[in-house]
């Protein structure tokens, strides 16, 4: 599994043995001058060559190359904030489309963005660009914090204020929206399967659940005690039926099987930070390797934004 160590500023990619198998960076792989700082989530894109990886509190995205080790493409300016063509403030979940564009929530500026490489003019905005987010979709969001795909082309957008989870459609038409029952502060609301999401709740003690559209909990894990979760960022549900959780400010990703409620799995020690191997500092993010990464495995369902890119100027013969 890929995981987005925050803050030791790398990925690692780590089997279920916890031996790690790569990691970014490594020396040479930043150019003169650029940084590689704080990664909160990363995703392989759907052909699993690259990576793409946001770095909220720097204010960028980047898009890193498995073949070269390089960053060769980002967008936002680092280390500042703003809701001009090529800034963002506090952008999240980032993923790399079939076509090559790139969708991400961008959290303070109450927006999602669907991006284009070829330009820092947004291909389409999501809700209005302001700095006071509340829940009013499409016309605004409340601090979205994800735009997950769905088997069905849509897109589940997680809202903080408020805690709301919403079905988008790629052209911004909202189907439902719902509150995730006895969840406070939702975070990365994912889909399970058709009518069946995982969120996990950024609070201490934290908690994951699946729910449904009318908002039923189908499975709750909220442990207490040593073995309460603190802040957990993302829950993804794993092929066995298992579930991969993000345990950040208790220094660990684990893995809970949902019959048992039991950890099966883990790599970091629990509220130990450090950066040897076997250790983990506020880890952020995680996906599964290829094949089973979120955006491989949603690739041929994935709705793509009905927002072409905008023809270049032809230039006169002989300019």
């Amino acid at each position: 599994m890929l995981i987005a160590d925050r803050n030791n500023s790398r990925l690692l990619l780590v089997d279920q043995w916890g031996r790690i198998l790569w990691q970014f960076p490594e020396p040479g792989n930043l150019r003169p001058g650029q940084s590689f700082l704080r990664p909160d989530d990363a995703f392989f894109g759907t052909r699993g060559a690259h990576i793409l990886v946001t770095q909220e509190s720097d204010m960028v995205i980047s898009e890193i190359s498995l073949r070269t080790g390089h960053i060769v493409w980002r967008y936002g300016n680092p280390g500042v904030s703003g809701s001009a063509p090529g800034y963002l403030s506090n952008p999240d979940d980032a993923m790399l489309l079939p076509n090559g564009n790139v969708i991400t929530a961008d959290i303070k500026n109450c927006r999602l963005l669907y991006l284009t490489k070829g330009s820092v003019v947004p291909l389409h905005v999501y809700g209005t660009t302001t700095p006071y987010c509340y829940h009013d979709p499409p016309t605004r969001f409340g601090s979205p914090n994800g735009m997950f795909p769905m088997t069905n082309g849509d897109w589940l957008v997680t809202e903080i204020n408020g805690d709301w989870v919403d079905e988008m459609t790629p052209s911004g038409a909202i189907e439902w929206s719902v509150h995730p029952p006895g969840i406070s502060y939702p975070s990365d609301t994912n889909e399970v399967s058709p009518g069946v999401y995982l969120t996990a709740s950024y609070t201490k003690p934290g908690v994951v659940e699946e729910f449904n559209q009318a908002g039923q909990v189908l499975w709750r894990y909220s442990p207490t005690g040593l073995n309460a979760l603190d802040q957990p960022s993302l829950a993804l549900p794993l092929p066995n039926g298992d579930v991969l959780i993000n345990d950040d400010w208790n220094d660990r990703v684990i893995v809970v099987d949902p019959r048992t409620d039991q950890v099966v799995w883990q790599y970091g020690v629990t509220g130990s930070p450090g950066s040897s191997p076997g250790y983990l500092y506020k880890p952020d993010g995680v996906d599964l390797a290829p094949p089973h990464s979120l955006d491989m495995v949603n690739a041929r369902t994935m709705g793509i934004p009905p927002y072409p890119s905008p023809t270049p100027p032809v230039t006169p013969s002989g300019a």
